[in-house]
């Protein structure tokens, strides 16, 4: 059945996409039967998609059952390598690293969600794992509060209209009210803080990444555990820091945008 009812839906593909999808962080491989209930497939579905996606190399079998292979980074390479956002930030997250001790990342807004596409960890004491690709729900996190703000109102309706495909059930579940006062207040200030409502322990700080007519391309923060760094700090000391940060990125990123692209004809 067609998800969305477009005649134009290939149910394959997304079958296919939703098998890639259900491999996590975690167990090194998976079974063709956890592979089926994960992505809510029949077992001889999912065994034909897995076939198809070894054949294509994106999996391997292995004595344990399905693994995922490098070939898969192709996928999110592709957009990072389009953007070249990863490149233009990562000597600025490296620096706010060394400044704040603290991990820094970049995120962009997916449906309700936030997926990380850039990110510096340094050793730190984390409640939840965080690697490129992971996607959080946007509301309760410091990055995703910058990235609605940014939204035109009827956008934000369908954007939070939206389930979360991130699996994870936030300490905050705020009523469309609180989360336009929250909104509000982002708007007013210029960044978004966050404490401990996606999950215990985590409190993080979150500037926007502007283009050069102003509108929000990403998000970038700096991310702390709430036993070893206070609010206050976060605040005071690492916000000038992060908004010097988000400030140089995006000039950097506007640079890089209005370059000029050398167009290569052949000879006839």
């Amino acid at each position: 059945m067609r998800r969305d009812g477009n005649p134009e839906f290939i149910e394959a593909l997304a079958r296919g996409l939703d098998v890639l999808r259900c491999f996590r962080p975690g167990p090194a491989a998976m079974s063709l039967s956890e592979v089926a209930t994960a992505a809510d497939l029949a077992r001889p579905t999912a065994r034909r998609i897995l076939i198809t996606l070894e054949q294509l190399g994106y999996v391997r079998l292995t004595d344990g059952g399905f693994t995922l292979t490098p070939r898969v980074l192709e996928l999110g390479m592709a957009y990072i390598g389009t953007s070249n956002l990863w490149e233009l930030a990562r000597p600025h997250l490296r620096e706010l690293v060394q400044t704040t001790h603290e991990s820094c990342s970049i995120a962009q807004l997916d449906g309700s969600d936030i997926v990380y596409v850039a990110r510096v960890a340094v050793p730190k004491l984390v409640t939840l794992a965080v690697t490129i690709g992971t996607r959080f729900p946007a509301p309760p996190t410091s990055l995703g509060k910058v990235l609605l703000a940014d939204l035109p109102s009827t956008e934000l309706d369908q954007v939070l209209d939206e389930p979360s495909r991130s699996g994870i059930t936030p300490r905050w579940q705020p009523d469309r009210d609180e989360i336009d006062a929250a909104l509000r207040d982002v708007r007013a200030k210029g960044w978004a803080a966050t404490d401990e409502q996606l999950a215990p322990g985590i409190r993080s700080i979150a500037a926007p990444i502007r283009d050069g007519d102003g509108r929000v391309v990403a998000a970038v923060n700096v991310n702390a555990h709430a036993a070893e760094t206070t609010m206050d700090t976060l605040v005071h000391h690492h916000l000038p820091l992060l908004l010097r940060a988000a400030s140089a990125i995006a000039a950097d990123w506007d640079v890089w945008r209005s370059r000029p692209i050398e167009v290569i004809t052949s000879a006839r």
